[in-house]
């Protein structure tokens, strides 16, 4: 049926009924129109608050994953911020990177052996009264000591005299172990070594120096043992705060931990050359100001952390952290374009920030200032958008919260706009929570924040971790206290000098 006949059909009707009737039909109509309205009314009110609700959520997952740090090992120099690499095209014909290889042995020899011919291996034939003939092949192995079945058990005799000037009988101490340590040297720098560099826990460094070396030690001797080395060590702890509070640019960051099953948190504060790490049971500003002090006169490299706001100096926010939150929004929002469009300009003006800071002693105070300032106009302008939706309205509330500390790298030398280093620094402490799961105490945790500082500071500076420790442990017996870094860095170079 067409609408013309429908049409038709219908006005027929409708002007066969009587006056009466046609007004109460159209009133009959109205009413029911009135319902239908007011339904459709309160059907468009649920829905606008579902997807309120809908967008609220989508909001507080990304914010849960948005500020994990990232996965990615430190190429954070050369990629800079904002280069996360996803969707980008692999470049056609390019030869892959020549990895490191097995380099030429070029050490001295130690130890020389003959591999004799007896028998031809192609016939089997017995060549043992063969003279041997002039060429010959050389070959350079590398390799370990054999697996030993028992440890070495050494008998120490300690001689004592008399000394007539203090009237005292005077003990010889033996650098081979700690007074009154049935542990010698090598199983402490070992078992440190095991236990910060390789994040392994006591169970394992027990059953591995068993079955290398056929030395028996329980995981409490273990503990105890390292909680005793992290005590004498502490003096060198302590200089590696110092060298931190002295610093002109540090980087900060924070991680989980667990302490006895509950949560603590673990702390980093470093430089190029240092690294000092503490673990606390409290993730606020006292750590900080415990730490740092009231006033840093530096450049403080943080994630936004409000416990770090605390701390009175020039600071710089990470803001790998804030536009990855953006991309993030942006995932979970692909119909906001505004999202993405304000999300380009940011990345462009940390862009322009970037190279303004290298090109600075070339272009000369003025025009420098003059292109930070625009910088600054730029970053206002954006955050002055009109009419943002709620989405583009939060991002815009976070960056107006980092505002004061979004461009500070600019003007300071060497100040990344990421904190991407102070998240390399803590990598090695988030691999020891995953393997143990954190500390059985307070003192255990102390005690690995202890070493784990001098183990990060020596591997910064390119020292040997075990010989420093060694030799500060030799010291230790010798003179009552460890040997510090700035001493054996010392020793080193006239060491090299009379070489």
């Amino acid at each position: 049926m067409s609408l013309k006949s429908i049409l038709t059909h219908t006005i027929k009707y409708l002007l066969g009924l009587s006056k009466v009737r046609l007004v109460q039909a159209i009133e009959v109509l109205r009413d029911r129109y009135f319902e239908l309205e007011s339904e459709n009314k309160i059907l468009k009110e649920e829905i606008g608050l579902y997807k309120a609700e809908e967008e609220k959520q989508k909001i507080k997952a990304v914010n849960q994953k948005a500020n994990q740090p990232t996965s990615k090992q430190p190429e954070w120099e050369l990629k800079g911020v904002g280069n996360d690499g996803y969707g980008k095209r692999k470049g056609r014909g390019k030869k892959g990177r020549l990895g490191a290889g097995n380099k030429a042995k070029n050490r001295s020899i130690t130890h020389q052996e003959t591999a004799k011919v007896e028998r031809c291996k192609n016939c089997g034939a017995d060549l043992t009264n063969e003279p041997v003939l002039e060429s010959k092949n050389i070959r350079i192995i590398e390799d370990i000591p054999p697996v030993q079945t028992r440890p070495q058990v050494i008998e120490v005799t300690q001689e004592k005299k008399f000394c007539h000037n203090c009237k005292k009988v005077v003990t010889a101490q033996s650098e081979l172990a700690l007074p009154k340590s049935d542990f010698g040297l090598n199983t402490t720098v070992k078992t440190v070594y095991l236990w910060v560099g390789l994040c392994l826990p006591f169970t394992r460094i027990s059953s591995y120096l068993t079955t290398f070396f056929g030395q028996t030690i329980s995981t409490a001797g273990l503990s105890s043992h390292v909680i005793r080395i992290a005590k004498i060590m502490d003096p060198v702890y302590g200089e590696i705060l110092d060298i931190i509070k002295s610093a002109g640019i540090l980087h900060a960051d924070e991680t989980g931990w667990r302490v006895n099953g509950k949560n603590w948190w673990l702390w980093v504060f470093g430089t190029l050359d240092a690294a000092y790490y503490t673990i606390d049971n409290s993730r606020g500003k006292d750590v900080v100001r415990k730490t740092m002090g009231g006033i840093f006169t530096g450049v403080l490299v943080v994630d936004g952390w409000r416990a770090y706001m605390s701390l009175f100096c020039e600071q710089q926010t990470c803001m790998a952290h804030v536009l990855r939150k953006i991309r993030k929004l942006h995932k979970a929002f692909p119909d906001l374009v505004c999202v993405y469009r304000y999300y380009v300009k940011l990345r462009k003006i940390l862009k322009d920030g970037e190279r303004l800071q290298l090109q600075r002693a070339g272009l000369g105070e003025d025009i420098f200032i003059r292109r930070r300032n625009k910088l600054h106009q730029r970053l206002d302008a954006l955050q002055c958008w009109d009419n943002p939706n709620n989405v583009l309205q939060g991002i815009i509330k976070i960056v107006d919260r980092q505002r004061p500390r979004i461009l500070t790298f600019v003007d300071n030398e060497g100040v990344a706009c990421h904190n991407n280093y102070a998240e390399y620094l803590i990598r090695i402490g988030v691999l020891k929570r995953k393997v143990s799961f954190g500390s059985k105490s307070a003192q255990g945790a102390s005690a690995y924040a202890v070493l784990l500082s001098i183990y990060t500071t020596c591997r910064l500076r390119n020292i040997s971790f075990t010989d420093f420790l060694h030799q500060s442990l030799k010291h230790n017996i010798r003179f009552g206290k460890p040997m510090l870094i700035k001493e054996y860095i010392e020793k080193k170079e006239t060491l090299a000098m009379a070489a």
